[in-house]
């Protein structure tokens, strides 16, 4: 007998549709949810899609391959990797894009993604490429001291980067696009400019762009476009103005039964943080100098996160009028209150 307590959570639709939690370890230590969409009789479903499929490794795809067991097991879905109807990718990063290669393998299910999000997917060499001429360039404007582990490790990232085998996309999908006939697809830049959020009925799988723990990474739209605060706050304007939607699932962690809410708090929290990085602009300052600022006792984990971050606000500031500009002789960037 299947233990209730180890079921994937189950939410119902407004319009029928059984929507399925299935958690990942998309990383070491780091779970992704992959949601499983399944519409029509539970002995013989009619389509069952899957909604990002988790990291790289063969602990995701174990923990996929287990979550779907316990949906059998637990609510009667006749529903397998191999008889999935669709696969949508939510955005390009690895722990939603990178079980797709290990997928492939045991399904034909045809793939959807945003349509500027294609070459990600079936290109992974030439972004790879791409990104390995950036971090130099990045390094000198971020003001990083030279040779420190900083440094390093933005020089580096771009070779570190987890890219899939290139599969193709049958499906690219456009902002304002319902596919097939279900998922109605709106496009949510800011934590990644390629993201999209999909509405089924009364429930938004809202990817990273609404997290219920944690405000969602930036990166400065100059280092990835689509990406940055401006797109950010928009992309929340655009969920906000969404009329019932009572549910929303996110990328990582539980439900957020108030979207709405959880809306209007990390559109407060990215201002708190505006405001913060504004206070700590006391004088010519390198995005590094920034970052020092406001975290003294800074983790080696965190740290790339929160440079990259620094450099959204930043970037958002100037753009704004609140910060000025000034380039220093090294190629650093300095900014001062306007």
């Amino acid at each position: 007998m299947t233990d209730v307590t180890s079921l994937p959570a189950r939410h119902v639709t407004s319009g029928g549709t059984r929507v399925y939690t299935l958690p990942v370890r998309a990383f070491p230590n780091f779970r992704a949810n992959v949601y499983l969409l399944v519409r029509g009789d539970p002995h013989a479903p009619a389509y069952a899609a899957l909604v990002d499929t988790g990291g790289a490794g063969p602990d995701s795809l174990g923990d996929l391959r287990a979550g779907l067991a316990a949906v059998r097991d637990g609510y009667g879905e006749a529903v397998t990797v191999e008889t999935l109807s669709r696969i949508v990718i939510t955005h390009p990063h690895p722990d939603h894009l990178g079980g797709l290669s290990a997928l492939r393998e045991h399904t034909d299910a045809p793939v959807a993604a945003f349509h500027s999000a294609v070459p990600f997917i079936e290109q992974p060499g030439a972004i790879r490429a791409a990104w390995l001429t950036l971090p130099d360039a990045q390094a000198a404007w971020l003001g990083l001291p030279p040779g420190s582990e900083l440094d390093g490790r933005i020089r580096r990232r771009g070779s570190n980067l987890t890219v899939p085998r290139a599969i193709p996309v049958a499906t690219p999908l456009h902002d304002g696009d319902r596919l097939d006939d279900l998922l109605h697809v709106i496009h949510t830049p800011g934590h990644e400019g390629n993201q999209i959020c999909l509405r089924v009925d009364d429930v938004l799988l809202s990817a990273d762009h609404l997290l219920p723990l944690n405000s969602p990474p930036l990166m400065p739209a100059r280092f990835l476009p689509g990406s940055g605060v401006a797109a950010f706050l928009h992309s929340l304007d655009r969920v906000e103005a969404l009329d019932g939607v009572t549910l929303a699932l996110g990328g990582h962690d539980g439900p957020m039964p108030d979207p709405r809410a959880r809306t209007h708090s990390l559109r407060a929290r990215t201002h708190e943080k505006l405001d913060a990085l504004l206070a700590a602009c006391t004088h010519p300052m390198t995005i590094h100098d920034l970052l020092v600022a406001l975290y003294p006792r800074l983790r080696s984990i965190q740290a790339v996160l929160l440079l990259d971050q620094t450099a959204a606000l930043t970037e958002y500031l100037t753009a704004t009028g609140a910060l000025r500009e000034s380039t220093r002789e090294d190629g650093a960037a300095l900014f001062t209150r306007a």
